[in-house]
């Protein structure tokens, strides 16, 4: 494929207008979109009217004037047609991994009796390490972390919860969502998706595949700034029974009653915990207009195509360079990120940097690169593979400077 190819590809693109939303720097080729995704348009002027106007002006007024108080659920709202659920089903609240804590100990409470949580070994450390954690409050619980192919294996009737990755965060790998959540719940155990990789990225239908629980970040191809707030899906079928262990004041049937004993709100509500933080969920919000009226099928579609694409270029370009696929071939198993593996892998990825192809880096071995479809263009994909190229031809890599290990990589 040539460049003049990549160029007609963006020339027909449905998505290539949704770039306009953003704010991306000249000579960049920004293709870490799956870690932090760059500026929208939207977010400077909605921050300013936040702090300015609602806080400065407004003051505390602006809980009800201006519905600070019902952001968490109008913002997940905003997330639910990219998740494939209903405006009901999505809080956008706390962080992925207080939201995973959340939804293991409802989903534990939901399965008396059973102790058991299966996950997959090497699954995004977080997910891991919340499980852990809440193994040393209550030591009964068994983890039982399994190699991919034997996770359909592990389920059986002592299983309480399948929690999984659906596009796994290095190797970019997709689960097949409503297999694994019939063959949970064949055994009646209940599932746990995390759509950290997956949110933005590729098509997801959490409702029709029956999905019980989920969670995801906002600050990833959702574009909603570091640190932006998480969200978590809890199906409707399940809202009067769950259970939040973190039983914050918020997530009382009438806050403001302050009445001593914890009574739940009914529906979602229940599921929050403390005061929503107004100026990152204002970012997330303005950061998801870009996405009013995209379809998640040309999503799906572009993410595929931008992926083969780069695949295709990179094996061309690098061939003989050492580099050997890490993801997927087929764009259906795969997310919306490819990366491959090299011995000199962190090395590589600061000469890319130096040279303005921001990717990042995955121990110990992984150059990542994120193709978000809202903001990477078949070009850059091309261009990024012929700069890898003659990095890894003249071994720039090499300088010494590109041996210093940052602490975040």
């Amino acid at each position: 494929m040539t460049r003049e190819d990549c160029a007609a590809l963006d020339a027909a693109d449905p998505l290539a207008h949704c770039r306009a939303h953003f704010l991306l720097p000249d000579g960049v080729i920004y293709l870490d979109g799956n870690s932090l995704g760059p500026l929208p348009r939207e977010v400077p002027g909605r921050l300013d009217e936040i702090v300015r106007t609602q806080w400065g002006r407004d003051l505390i007024s602006s809980w009800n004037t201006h519905d600070w108080i019902g952001a968490p659920l109008r913002v997940g709202g905003k997330i639910a047609r990219l998740v494939g659920a209903a405006v009901n089903e999505v809080l956008a609240a706390d962080t992925v991994s207080i939201n995973i804590f959340k939804l293991i100990c409802a989903a534990l409470a939901m399965r008396p009796g059973r102790r058991v949580i299966v996950s997959e070994s090497g699954n995004f450390p977080t997910d891991l390490y919340m499980m852990q954690g809440l193994r040393g409050l209550i030591p009964d619980i068994e983890l039982r972390i399994v190699a991919r192919d034997e996770v359909t294996a592990a389920l059986d009737d002592t299983v309480a919860l399948l929690l999984l990755s659906h596009v796994h965060y290095k190797t970019s790998e997709r689960w097949n969502m409503t297999e694994l959540t019939h063959a949970a719940h064949a055994v009646g155990a209940l599932t746990l998706w995390d759509l950290s990789h997956s949110t933005g990225a590729v098509r997801l239908a959490l409702n029709a595949a029956g999905a019980d629980f989920a969670v995801g970040c906002g600050y990833k191809f959702l574009n909603g700034g570091p640190g932006a707030p998480g969200f978590l899906f809890v199906a409707a079928r399940h809202q009067g029974e769950v259970q939040n262990p973190l039983s914050g004041w918020l997530g009382h049937a009438a806050p403001f009653d302050f009445k001593d004993e914890y009574q739940p709100a009914p529906g979602l509500r229940r599921m929050m915990c403390s005061s929503p933080s107004i100026i990152a969920l204002g970012t997330l919000e303005a950061a998801l207009q870009a996405w009013q009226d995209i379809d998640p099928t040309a999503i799906e579609h572009k993410s595929g195509r931008l992926g083969d694409v780069f695949i295709a270029t990179v094996e061309e370009a690098c061939a003989g360079y050492g580099l050997t696929l890490a993801v997927p071939r087929e764009a259906s198993r795969r997310g919306a990120h490819v990366a491959f593996a090299h011995q000199d892998g962190y090395r590589i990825m600061q000469a890319l940097i130096s040279r303005g192809v921001i990717g990042d880096f995955r121990a110990p071995d992984l150059l990542r690169f994120g193709l978000a479809p809202l903001t990477t263009r078949f070009v850059d994909a091309f261009d990024a593979a012929w700069v890898l190229a003659y990095i890894l031809g003249n071994r720039t890599y090499d300088q010494p400077q590109f041996a210093v290990r940052a602490l975040v990589t």
